[in-house]
């Protein structure tokens, strides 16, 4: 660590430990560490599906149809389509995340890890459709059309609605300022850094000629983010609605090769997937411990419950806010039912082994060694899928630290210039410097924040409800009725 790192990790180690232990604080039940931030998602996530009934389910056809765009009409008020405001959510949690996150679940809590990743991202589709229809719900169109929408926004609004005006609108100031320092690090600085440290390592390591460059990665990558994000929302989402299939192929196809090349391990894969989320072996805290594990990966990687999405998906055009709701809840599917799955079936198949909890290899290491173990070249595409990754959840963040920016700042056209120049410059940062407590700090911010937002979901949830039971009659019925 050079002298400028040593600088800011001393100065806000305190800080960020003390944040870090007050969000990821954990109670010891049935000799497992919970985070206490992991049971208030988990409780949103199973509140919202059985208040919805289930919507996750009955809902997911109709969501396809919606993002096929041939139930939208021209006219409808917003400024991007349903798809690409999906596409933009999409891209700012399909991230390293995916690739290392899950990794490290199996690698500690072994497969049975993947039983409850799958499950925690079933309940976060419901939470997702929640916030979303929330976010087209409260949002604010200026003179311009130009739209502003998510939880600072509902908070504001919605609790104003029910007599808690003071309430309303500390939380949404609360929820801004903590994203507005959290986007730095979640989705800037840290997918940054690991973009670097993937394209020196895919490079030849140490004689790469990025190895002692890694700021000249910063450079280009924020040349590329600003490219986009200097254009505005349309900008992003005309990036994101070609860049999220594109990416999200690649992988997912690279993957099913390797998954393809293992088959006849694919049903003892299944098995010990099954086997160990109900008896896992040697795994701390048993039961609960592996529970949690695949729960905790999940709620941080779809991040069903702190209400980034419902920022993006607040820009789409439509007339009924719920249907943006119903298109939201294909993200945690897309993310975590689909992408997640196949990097844990890729990791079983291959090089899975109960030593691995006790050898230090974890994260994205993991993932690198389970496609090279079929394929020798094959993590070449799987480094391009995670710059990839990288690369468009800083679109994305952008946008959601702007919008949470213009709302404490109000909307400005140097505000908007002001925060776009600072977020490239911290690309810059993060690739070339440790900033390891300034990371844990704006992780903490980003987490802390479902505190606030899952508060405004349980006192507005009949509001969504109403919506949604009326969409159903007036729009989900007739579609029925024409044979849709």
């Amino acid at each position: 660590m050079n002298g400028l790192d040593s600088l800011i990790d001393d100065t806000m180690r305190p800080i960020a430990d003390m944040a870090s232990g007050f969000i990821f604080f954990s109670v010891r039940m049935f000799g497992a560490e919970i985070p206490l931030i992991v049971i208030w998602l988990i409780a949103g996530g199973v509140f919202f599906t059985l208040y919805f009934r289930f919507i996750s389910v009955r809902g997911f056809i109709h969501a396809i149809g919606l993002i096929s765009g041939k139930h939208a009409k021209h006219d409808d008020p917003g400024q991007i389509s349903q798809f690409a405001a999906l596409t933009t959510a999409v891209s700012g949690t399909v991230g390293i995340g995916n690739i290392a996150g899950v990794a490290v679940a199996i690698s500690i809590g072994g497969p049975g890890a993947t039983f409850w990743l799958i499950v925690a991202g079933f309940l976060g589709m419901s939470t997702k459709l929640a916030e979303c229809t929330l976010g087209v719900l409260y949002r604010k169109t200026d003179e311009h059309g130009n739209i502003s929408g998510g939880p600072m926004y509902y908070l504001e609004k919605g609790l104003s609605e029910h007599n808690w005006p003071r309430l309303g609108k500390g939380l949404g100031i609360f929820y801004a300022m903590s994203m507005v320092v959290g986007c730095l690090g979640i989705g800037n600085m840290f997918q940054s850094n690991q973009a670097s440290a993937i394209l020196i390592s895919v490079t030849g390591g140490d004689a790469s000629f990025f190895a002692d460059k890694s700021w000249l990665i910063g450079v280009m990558l924020a040349i590329a983010v600003g490219l986009v994000i200097l254009g505005g929302i349309r900008s992003i989402a005309r990036t994101t609605s070609k860049l999220v299939p594109a990416m999200a192929l690649l992988y997912v196809v690279s993957a099913f090769i390797i998954i393809s090349m293992n088959y006849t391990k694919i049903p003892g894969a299944f098995i010990a997937i099954w086997q160990g989320a109900f008896a896992p072996e040697g795994v701390s805290g048993g039961l609960i411990g592996v529970m949690i594990l695949g729960f905790r990966r999940a709620v941080f990687s779809n991040e069903a419950g702190l209400g980034s999405a419902a920022i993006a998906h607040s820009t789409a055009r439509t007339r009924y806010p719920v249907s943006e709701g119903y298109v939201a809840l294909l993200e945690p599917f897309i993310d975590t039912v689909i992408i997640c799955t196949m990097t844990a079936l890729v990791i079983i198949t291959t090089v899975y082994d109960p030593a691995l909890a006790n050898s230090g290899i974890q994260g994205i290491e993991l993932t690198t060694r389970a496609f090279a173990s079929t394929i020798s070249w094959s993590p070449i595409p799987l480094s391009i899928a995670a710059i990839l990754f990288a690369y468009s959840t800083m679109i994305a963040w952008s946008f959601y630290g702007l919008k949470a920016f213009t709302y404490l700042v109000g909307d400005h056209p140097v505000a908007d210039i002001g925060f776009k120049i600072f977020f490239l410059v911290f690309i810059v940062l993060g690739s070339s410097i440790e900033l390891s407590s300034l990371v844990d700090l704006s992780d903490a911010l980003v987490f802390i924040v479902a505190i606030p937002n899952l508060i405004g979901l349980y006192i507005l949830a009949p509001i969504v409800k109403r919506h949604l039971s009326e969409y159903e009659t007036e729009v989900i019925a007739p579609l029925r009725n024409k044979g849709f």
